[in-house]
């Protein structure tokens, strides 16, 4: 099959999702597309290691000196970065002899892979993935003891002051990378524009950073409240895990997260999701209705039919009225600001000519215009 049929008849066929993330999105991006979906990537983050590295090998030198009794590990990347930059300092094989002789922990199993990958073994898993809950797990057992906190992206001041508050003696956090403004800004501005017009069905974030990222971009690029409501009603949003989740239910918005935190496991929940709440179904006059992302599918009419963004904007407020009028002002505002009342005439035009059947939409005169039901 070519790859124009995959994407046509794939499980993810109609929806537009926009990933977030930098890292490892080549292969996100191709298995959503090999699904089907149509892609807008637009990292809200990039990670970069600290400039020079002075502060990093500072940090690992006095790891060295201390001879901590135990080393946290929040990240996969965080800890294999860290090593690779004493490897490359010449500190290597004293960084492997202190860690072989601390007790490790992990926060998820990512880092436990790459804690047994690089050859050491690790003595505890946060049940739920959460720095706070690995924390929770030593505190009874910290009182006089040094601790290492492998920081995920930028200083984690709350697990260090809550160490130290269970009694240890002293907290050396390593920041092997930190989080900076992505290459491209101009694909955020796309993405934040695609949220506010309706034109996206999914976000996915793998990172609570990249959450808080955008929704500063948002509050700079003065659409704040339409991202928030997009993002609180018509966009479905998906967090890798509790941790990515965390600052979205903070601001009222649930998402979907898998139950293993996996890049596999966060698609196949919304595979699942869309599959179950991704279409909309209604009668007609013509017949059955179905709408799948920006698919419309009329029982008996032949093959699916796309539409474009104003075009299903416009649509999707005729099939919620359920046969009732939609007014014009309503309808005109669904198009860009500054559109004529002719410009509005025109894209139901359009839209009538993009349907399976034009027949679809009525026009009620004077008032505007509803689903033929």
């Amino acid at each position: 099959m070519s790859a124009a049929a995959t994407a046509t008849t794939g499980v993810l066929s109609g929806f537009r999702i926009a990933v977030t993330s930098q890292r490892r999105s080549a292969e996100f991006i191709e298995a959503l597309e090999r699904r089907g979906a149509q892609v807008l990537h637009a990292p809200a983050l990039a990670t970069a290691p600290l400039q020079g590295e002075a502060e990093l090998l500072g940090s690992t030198r006095r790891v060295l000196e201390l001879r901590p009794d135990h080393v946290l590990v929040c990240t996969a990347y965080g800890f294999r970065r860290w090593f690779e930059s004493a490897e490359a300092a010449g500190m290597g094989e004293e960084l492997a002899e202190v860690l072989h002789a601390s007790r490790i922990h992990v926060r998820g199993p990512k880092a436990l892979g790459a804690v047994r990958a690089l050859g050491f073994d690790a003595e505890s898993v946060a049940a739920d993935e959460l720095t706070g809950t690995l924390v929770a797990q030593l505190a009874p057992g910290l009182a006089g003891k040094s601790v290492v906190l492998q920081h995920h992206g930028h200083p984690d001041t709350e697990a260090t002051a809550a160490l130290l508050a269970a009694g240890a003696t002293e907290v050396v956090g390593i920041s092997p990378y930190r989080w900076v403004a992505p290459e491209e800004p101009g694909r955020l501005e796309v993405l934040l524009r695609a949220l506010c017009s309706g034109s996206l069905d999914v976000l996915t974030f793998t990172s609570a950073p990249a959450v808080l990222a955008l929704l500063e971009a948002a509050r700079l690029h003065d659409c704040g409240d339409e991202v928030l409501a997009a993002l609180q009603s018509t966009v479905c949003t998906v967090a890798v895990g509790p941790v990515t989740a965390a600052p979205l239910r903070e601001m009222g918005i649930e998402p979907l997260v898998p139950e293993r935190h996996r890049m596999g496991a966060m698609i196949r929940t919304l595979v699942e999701h869309l599959g179950t709440n991704g279409s909309i179904q209604c009668a007609t006059a013509l017949g059955n209705l179905r709408l799948r992302g920006d698919t419309v599918k009329l029982e008996g009419a032949g093959e699916a039919r796309e539409l474009g963004e104003s075009q299903l904007r416009i649509f999707k407020s005729l099939v919620s009225a359920g046969g009732n009028v939609v007014a014009r002002p309503a309808l005109a505002a669904l198009l860009p600001a500054g559109s004529s009342d002719h410009a509005l005439d025109m894209a139901v035009s359009r839209l009538r000519r993009a349907l399976p059947d034009a027949r679809l939409i009525s026009t009620v005169l004077k008032r505007g215009y509803r689903l033929n039901t």
